[in-house]
Formats: C-alpha cells, structure tokens, sequence
C-alpha cells in the first residue's frame, strides 16, 4: 500500500485492497504510533464509503472475545467492527447447509460463533443479566474472517481499520427469548454451553463458553460499554445483530473441505458449510 496524505485516503485504499484481496503490510510496520483510536475513525470512514455505494450497516462483529488465542495472535483485548447486508445473512437451507466460495476472501478462516438481535437499545450501566432484556433472539453462526495483512501477524490497530477481519458471516434460525423465567434460563445456559467444530466429519477442536470472556454476554456488554466513546459514531439499535466472538480457536479452510458445528447446551441447530474455489 502506498503512503497516505490522511484518513480518508488510508480508509479508501484499504477498501480497495480488500475488494481485490490484496494483502499489505500492517499499518503499524509503518508507523509505530498508529493505535486504536485512529483505527476505528479509519473503520468509520470506511463504513461511510460502504454506505456511499449501496451497503447497509445490520450487525457488529465483536473479535478477540476468546482468550485461548489472544497469545497466538498478539492481540490481547476484544475489538469489533461492522457488518453489511452485502456480508451477514441467514442460511436459507433448512438443513442448515450451504456453500462458501473461498476466492473472494484472502488467507480465510472459520469461527463457530454465537449471535445475538438487540431488541431495545441498551445501556452501559447494564449488568450481564440487564443486558439479557435487550435482546430478543439467539442464534449460532459461522464467521469467516480473513487477513489482508499476509501470514496473519497484526497489532490490534491494524485488525480495527482493516475491518476487524471480517469476511462473511451465516447463521441459522433466530430462537426467540420468552418470559423471565425462560431468560433466567438462557442466561445460565449461555454461561456453560459448548461447540464442536469438526472437518470432514472428524473433530477439530471444543470450545466452551467461558473461553470467551466467561460466556457471550460479557464480551456484548464489554462492546456495549466500548461503543459509549463514539468510536464507529454509531450506536447499537433494534434490531441490530452482534456476534460475540469465537467459541473454538480460528481454523483456516480450504476448497474441498466440509466444516460442521454442534452446539451442545443451547437449543440451537449446528451448521455445515462446504467451501468451494
């Protein structure tokens, strides 16, 4: 990537670098005092020119919730960043599979994940439990995530402006949250679920709530909490979808492989997602 003159200019050539999957440099290689503050304003401004040619903001990527990878990556707090309507969607399969093409996306990797749709905007004074109240539907997802900074190396800077890695994202169906007694329900289970992520119908790895940051509900409130700065001058509405972050470590794919999920604890359906070139 080119030297900039200033934001807007670093934001569109990192646009441009992710539409054409080309990968760069970390910005921080390049300047040592670029930091978090400076990466959501680009993050912003990218979202302003995804907006300026027909994108549409309908969720929030929440990354680096699940502490069993913050040292394999360097990055040591969660980041986030939005997601479009051209990258967030529900698997129209009723078998809960689907195919993803891997040429659009540059060194991908897949993460089971857990989704939540705000009901009611909430609050940083909320507790966990509070926050519960906002929401009015879970579901299970596949985040693909992808680097366009080549062999995965990063600072947390770079991940924010380089849209928190996000790539694409499929869930399945949306389960409704009821009454209070089926909330104080889903709250427990929401601290003690798991899921199996397996390829070609071997397991890879098991990942646990806790792993990420003691259950989704923190990392949502710590997100909740973030957002109060203004940093993507955006704040969560209804009917806003967040993804809380990986339960299992990062896996990469490759065309040919079959990836599926089972989540065990929460009343939701696993996924299966073939990639194709």
């Amino acid at each position: 990537m080119a030297a900039t003159t200033g934001p807007d200019e670093l934001a569109a050539c990192i646009l441009a670098a992710g539409d054409a999957g080309r990968q760069f440099p970390p910005l921080t290689d390049r300047d040592a005092a670029f930091g978090l503050e400076q990466a959501y304003d680009i993050s912003s401004r990218i979202s302003i020119l995804r907006e300026r040619r027909g994108e549409h903001r309908i969720g929030w990527k929440i990354g680096f919730t699940n502490r069993t990878i913050w040292d394999e990556y360097g990055v040591h707090a969660p980041i986030w960043g939005p997601m479009y309507d051209t990258t967030l969607a529900a698997v129209p399969d009723a078998a809960q599979e689907f195919e993803w093409p891997l040429a659009v996306l540059v060194e991908p990797r897949i993460e089971p994940e857990i989704m939540f749709r705000i009901a009611t905007e909430p609050s940083p004074e909320m507790n966990e439990r509070e926050l519960l109240e906002t929401i009015d539907a879970v579901a299970h997802g596949f985040e693909i995530v992808q680097s366009v900074f080549p062999g995965w190396r990063f600072q947390a800077a770079d991940t924010v402006a380089a849209f928190a890695l996000h790539g694409a994202y499929r869930h399945g169906p949306l389960a409704a949250i009821g009454d209070r007694s089926d909330r104080d329900e889903w709250f427990e289970r929401l601290k003690r679920f798991e899921i199996v992520l397996s390829r070609d119908g071997r397991e890879i790895d098991r990942g646990h709530a806790a792993n990420g940051l003691a259950g989704p509900m923190s990392p949502l409130l710590h997100f909740v909490r973030g957002l109060e700065a203004d940093p993507l001058r955006r704040r969560l509405r209804p009917g806003d979808l967040v993804t809380t972050g990986t339960v299992t470590r990062a896996f990469p794919v490759r065309a040919g492989e079959r990836w599926q999920s089972r989540v065990i604890g929460l009343p939701l359906p696993g996924l299966s997602v073939a990639f194709v070139a």
